[in-house]
């Protein structure tokens, strides 16, 4: 078992003061596990400058700097990215920019004041990548589009992030995530049958992010084959769409589409919430056969549901839903959320509980893997999750949230930049 310490406050005020908070202390120390790590890293010696705000190209980066990429992120003076304002909830910080904003260098440039776009064009000529999410046609008028950079830097790769992509119709079209979210059939497909509802995270923010982290990795791997950079067109609503093939597939030809039906599944049941004695609910999914005979067998304690003809498969079930769901109600009824979810693990029945955040954040399976790690922020320390797929703190950066234009003197010092009014 690896070596664990105990967090102090405010970590573990903010995770439940009852509920102690482990961090995994492998290889490094605790001032390596809130900053930088020593380790060389993946993407170690990678420039990327980003001219990014809201949430689509700053995850991106995070992303990017997580691997070890040295992430120089343009922004308003003063005022910052826009995200910095979302909301105050975290130590008067915004909990978006705090998610999508760490290990990154803030460069504070008002990019119409021909100084500033300068000094972006003088960093950008030494970068291995560009990010950027503008409003539409906005790098291009400023002279920072691929065409206007490629040939003074062959090797630089760029990624536009936008609403509806470079070219179509909807080109120059501002987008939002819940705007898209609408746009690619997602809230058609999602929430009850009576109103449809969104998702309550900005999903179609995240898919364009995760999708521009991808294609720049891919792009920086070509890059050693080919020597060249690359433009990459990444949109919003293509983005959500590739996630929308099943519903997409399902309603082909002109079949009916797939139902809203809550949290429960549309197609498949049972799966999904139910009642319980006390009014708690327990989350559980049926996928086949044999977990359905197991189900009406070990869990409900009578075998005779899966000898109803409404019930004999899962075409039947899902057509009958309502009579079905009545009586897995009324069984379980007799049974407390726990001793339910006890006996569906007996029985093999995959199942959940119904968290909300506070349950989330100390959740035993996230403590239990050493999940929790410390980030620095400029209103001081919080706590911040390992990136999925990093098993050890060293293997990954954990360096401070930036304050608005935190890193100008220097960045300007390191690239030669100067200006009249210095």
């Amino acid at each position: 078992m690896h070596p664990r310490m105990m967090l102090k406050p405010p970590i573990a005020s903010a995770l439940g003061p009852r509920q102690p908070v482990l961090l995994k202390q492998v290889h490094a120390s605790k001032d390596q596990l809130r900053f930088s790590s020593s380790k060389r890293l993946p993407l170690s010696g990678v420039t990327v400058v980003s001219l990014e705000q809201a949430i689509a190209a700053p995850f991106c980066t995070r992303q990017l700097a997580d691997q070890g990429a040295r992430v120089i992120k343009i922004e308003r003076p003063v005022v910052g990215d826009f995200a910095r304002n979302y909301d105050t909830r975290v130590n008067g910080l915004s909990s978006h920019f705090l998610w999508t904003n760490r290990a990154k260098e803030s460069l504070a440039l008002d990019l119409k004041n021909p100084q500033d776009l300068m000094a972006v064009k003088t960093i950008v000529r030494r970068a291995d990548v560009l990010v950027q999410n503008l409003i539409p046609g906005a790098t291009g008028r400023l002279g920072l589009s691929y065409k206007d950079l490629c040939n003074e830097n062959p090797r630089l790769i760029v990624c536009d992030i936008s609403g509806y992509g470079s070219y179509g119709p909807y080109r120059d079209k501002k987008a939002y995530d819940l705007l898209i979210q609408s746009e690619a059939g997602f809230v058609s497909v999602t929430g009850g049958p009576d109103e449809p509802a969104k998702a309550g995270i900005s999903i179609a923010d995240i898919a364009s992010g995760m999708y521009a982290y991808t294609n720049i990795l891919t792009a920086l791997i070509e890059r050693r084959q080919t020597g060249k950079g690359k433009c990459i067109d990444i949109s919003m609503l293509e983005s959500m769409v590739e996630w929308m093939n099943f519903p997409l597939y399902y309603s082909m030809n002109h079949q009916p589409v797939v139902p809203r039906t809550g949290l429960t599944h549309a197609t498949v049941y049972p799966y999904g919430p139910f009642n319980t004695a006390g009014g708690e609910s327990v989350m559980f999914g049926v996928q086949n056969e044999r977990e359905w005979l197991l189900l009406c067998r070990d869990v409900l304690g009578d075998d005779s549901i899966a000898e109803d003809e409404r019930f004999i498969s899962n075409s039947l079930r899902s057509q009958n839903r309502e009579p079905l769901r009545a009586i897995i109600c009324d069984k379980l009824s007799k049974h407390t959320a726990a001793e339910a979810l006890e006996k569906l693990d007996a029985a093999g029945i995959a199942n959940a509980k119904v968290n909300d955040m506070h349950d989330v954040w100390k959740h035993p399976q996230l403590l239990a893997r050493g999940r929790w790690a410390e980030m620095e922020t400029p209103a001081g320390t919080v706590p911040t999750l390992l990136p999925p797929g990093i098993d050890d703190a060293s293997d990954t950066r954990l360096d401070a949230v930036p304050a608005v234009g935190q890193h100008n003197e220097s960045l300007f010092a390191e690239f030669g930049i100067t200006r009249e009014d210095e």
